[in-house]
């Protein structure tokens, strides 16, 4: 399954991390890509610049680099993230 580009798409991802603890703002800047996490801080820059498309691609290959405790996560939740593994794995 293929994710839309759209603001919901974005607020679930947001949701997913912050569950997790991280903090996400959307700032401006040099951007090598469209989103990073700062060292250690749990925080995650997205560049407010950026197209939708980036910012989701972008925050779903840093989803994938932490380590999501599921015990935390709603069944809606839970739901979206396998749903983003999945998806993960066909690319």
């Amino acid at each position: 399954m293929a994710f839309s580009f759209t603001q919901n798409t974005i607020d679930k991802l947001e949701l997913l991390l912050k569950t997790q603890g991280y903090k996400v703002r959307y700032e401006k800047g040099n951007f090598r890509t469209a989103a990073c996490i700062l060292e250690s801080s749990k925080i995650v820059v997205v560049n407010k610049f950026s197209s939708i498309e980036s910012k989701i691609t972008s925050l779903i290959d840093l989803i994938h680099t932490i380590e999501v405790d599921d015990s935390e996560l709603s069944d809606k939740q839970k739901q979206f993230l396998q749903q983003l593994n999945q998806t993960y794995l066909q690319l």
